[in-house]
C-alpha cells in the first residue's frame, strides 16, 4: 500500500511527466519494486482516479497527473493570465513539423505558399516544440526541424503515431471522437486570423 502512497505522492509533486525508471530511482535498491509492480499500482491509481477532476496519463515523458478535459475551463479560473494565443501560421507551422519532420522552413514555405516568419520559429522553439535536428545536404544547408519531447507531453500524445490522421482532422467537425484533447489544446490555444505573427 505505502507504494500506491508514494506513486501517487511523486506523480503530484513533480510538475510534469515521470518515467519508470524515474519513479523506480525514488526507491533505494533493496526496496525497489519491480516494474510489473509499479505499473500495478499506476493502473490501480488510474481507476481510483476514473470519476474525479483529475486523471494519470502516459504521455512521451513517462506518467503525470492532470486536470480532466471535461473540468478544465472551470480550474482555468484560478490564473489571471490567459492562455497564450497562437497565430494560424503558427498552428500550421507546427502541424507541418509534426507531420512531415525533419523538414526545412524552405520546405514549409513551399507547401503553405507564403513566408514562415522568423516569430514563429522562435515562438516554437521557445515553447521547446520544436528543435533543429540536422541540417539538409543542400546548398546553405537549411536546418531541419523536428518536434520534441515536451511538444509531445503538452499535446498528451505518447508518440507521433498518435497524432490524427488528416482523415480524422477532416471529420473534425462531424464527430470528434478520440482527438477531441487535441481539438480541446488547439482551440484553447488558436488566435484569431487577423494576428499573423505568435
Amino acid at each position: 500500500m505505502l507504494l500506491k502512497q508514494i506513486t501517487e505522492a511523486a506523480l503530484a509533486a513533480a510538475g510534469g511527466p515521470l518515467s519508470l525508471d524515474r519513479l523506480l530511482g525514488l526507491f533505494a535498491e533493496d526496496e525497489r519494486p519491480t516494474r510489473a509492480d509499479l505499473l500495478e499500482v499506476i493502473e490501480a491509481l488510474r481507476l481510483d482516479y476514473a470519476d474525479r477532476g483529475l486523471e494519470i496519463v502516459e504521455v512521451a515523458g513517462g506518467y503525470r497527473i492532470q486536470v480532466r478535459a471535461r473540468v478544465a475551463p472551470w480550474v482555468a479560473r484560478l490564473w489571471d493570465e490567459r492562455p497564450g494565443r497562437y497565430s494560424r501560421a503558427l498552428l500550421e507551422t507546427l502541424a507541418l513539423i509534426a507531420y512531415r519532420q525533419p523538414i526545412t522552413r524552405g520546405e514549409i514555405e513551399e507547401v503553405r505558399g507564403v513566408a514562415v516568419g522568423t516569430q514563429i520559429v522562435k515562438t516554437l522553439s521557445e515553447r521547446e516544440w520544436i528543435r533543429v535536428v540536422g541540417h539538409r545536404d543542400v546548398p546553405g544547408r537549411p536546418a531541419l526541424y523536428a518536434t520534441t519531447r515536451k511538444f509531445l507531453d503538452d499535446f498528451g500524445l505518447r508518440s507521433l503515431s498518435e497524432l490524427p490522421t488528416l482523415a480524422a482532422i477532416r471529420d473534425l467537425d462531424k464527430d470528434p471522437g478520440p482527438i477531441q484533447p487535441m481539438r480541446d489544446v488547439l482551440e484553447m490555444s488558436a488566435a484569431t486570423e487577423d494576428d499573423p505573427s505568435a
